[in-house]
């Protein structure tokens, strides 16, 4: 992992109107990445998701490899060592094609997950029982495995902030999540540590 320290690795986002799950997948990754040690800048891209190897974001370039998603990046930092919007920053007619585009896709993989006809009230049982399964394996833990933090509380971090923090019209899930101090206290600690005290962007 040493090795990536001095390397040049960039993360490639999108800017504006970037979806909920590709904002916190996103973070995720940044977070990992600051939890390595590792040196990175981002980038804001408006075609990120059509740079992306795998056409998702977030996707990091390390030299003249490029990488997307949390799994194969954590991989490739394991072994060696981004986020699209939508609309506003696209001439016309790309800012009416792009937002249908990313719903039918959403759509469609809600579909593949059997989530496409959940009611709210069943997303949000989920929601606890989640939160609850997250809850119990922290306990009065720093991070879910111990002292150290992983992947594991990267990705953690990136969802449950996110839901916390951004401004919803429902703030249902925020107030699900609200409910379990040791996952709140544990957003405030990983932001803390590797965003604020190091003065990096979210």
């Amino acid at each position: 992992m040493t090795s990536l320290l001095m390397e040049a690795v960039k993360v490639e986002l999108g800017v504006e109107q970037i979806t909920f799950p590709d904002y916190a997948a996103c973070l995720s990754v940044k977070t990992y990445l600051h939890m390595c040690g590792l040196n990175f800048t981002t980038e804001l891209k408006i075609n990120a998701e059509e740079m992306s190897p795998s056409g998702k974001v977030p996707f990091i370039q390390i030299g003249p490899f490029l990488i997307s998603e949390m799994e194969p990046i954590i991989s490739a930092v394991q072994t060696r060592v981004t986020r699209e919007r939508y609309g506003c920053m696209q001439p016309w007619p790309l800012n009416r094609i792009l937002p249908c585009k990313k719903y039918f896709d959403i759509k469609r993989k809600l579909s593949v997950v059997d989530w496409l006809n959940k009611s709210f009230n069943e997303v949000c049982e989920e929601v606890i029982t989640c939160c609850e399964a997250l809850s119990e394996r922290l306990g009065t833990q720093d991070f879910f495995f111990g002292k150290k933090p992983t992947e594991l509380d990267a990705l953690v971090f990136g969802h449950l902030f996110t839901l916390l923090t951004t401004d919803l019209p429902n703030k249902e899930f925020a107030q699900v999540i609200g409910k379990y101090d040791n996952l709140v206290q544990f957003c405030k600690r990983v932001d803390q540590k590797y965003y604020k005290q190091l003065d990096n962007d979210y």
